[in-house]
């Protein structure tokens, strides 16, 4: 079993909802990613999303883009993200990792050593948010194959068709974004968000995590009654933006502790 389905197996017996927490290596500065990512699960975080630093992240909103922009200023890219999640397993080895990003440093160089590298570092699966799976069959395979999780988005705008081939092609998890638009917009539905995860349960069988919009304790509670796992980035990243370098581990342990006791209530 993996590390993902084994924390959603763990959070189900407990009857607990999941947290889910995102920040981009190398932002706010490459020397605190793996501090941050310990403060994360201290926290309460049960599953780590570490962005992959692209110059074009196209679903994302204003916050991650400038995250994107600050990781890109220390030259970050996929060599120091494998890096990253090497370091944090030499004192972290339960704690799932997902690298989540964009084709475009993947076909860089090549799935084939995107994934063994990810293996070899210790990572758990990956989000490609521009992977759709109907072009996915032999990439989710072989990340299957090397004990690697391919995790796909499923939007308010997909449709049956797509949710099948989720649930056909991902593995881990499920990630449900609640809103149209790019992450860090909007307010969520929290009534139309249980009637369409009610409606992708009925075909695909991984757990759900919901993102896009979690900005509070309150809504991170409120999305917890349907969902197996809130998922929380921008937010996050915005606490790094608004506090000196020297204090961006406390306030990431501090803010993600918060949203855990709000889940745990």
């Amino acid at each position: 079993m993996s590390r993902i389905a084994s924390t959603f197996a763990a959070l189900k017996a407990q009857n607990k909802t999941g947290l889910v927490t995102f920040i981009t290596a190398g932002d706010p500065g490459p020397e605190l990613t793996v501090p941050l990512m310990h403060a994360l699960v201290e926290g309460g975080a049960d599953v780590l999303e570490l962005g992959v630093p692209f110059s074009d992240p196209m679903a994302e909103g204003p916050v991650i883009q400038r995250a994107c922009e600050r990781a890109l200023k220390f030259n970050i890219g996929l060599p120091d993200v494998f890096n990253f999640v090497r370091e944090f397993r030499k004192t972290n080895s339960s704690t799932p990792v997902v690298l989540m990003g964009y084709a475009n440093p993947i076909e860089r160089i090549g799935p084939d050593n995107f994934i063994r590298c990810a293996n070899e570092a210790g990572a758990d699966g990956a989000i490609v948010v521009d992977y759709p799976p109907e072009e996915c069959a032999a990439f989710a395979e072989a990340m299957r194959a090397n004990e690697l999780d391919l995790i796909f988005l499923l939007a308010p705008t997909s449709t049956t068709k797509r949710v099948q081939q989720v649930a056909q092609y991902g593995s881990g998890f499920s990630y449900y974004v609640s809103l149209k638009g790019v992450t860090g917009a909007g307010t969520i539905d929290t009534a139309d968000v249980a009637r369409r995860v009610a409606a992708i349960r009925e075909h695909v069988k991984l757990p759900i995590g919901v993102g896009f919009g979690i900005r509070d304790g309150a809504t991170a509670r409120a999305v917890a009654e349907v969902a197996d796992a809130v998922v929380i980035g921008s937010r996050i990243i915005q606490e790094l933006e608004s506090v000196p370098k020297d204090q961006a581990v406390e306030a990431v342990r501090t803010f993600t502790a918060g949203i855990r006791s709000a889940l745990d209530a």
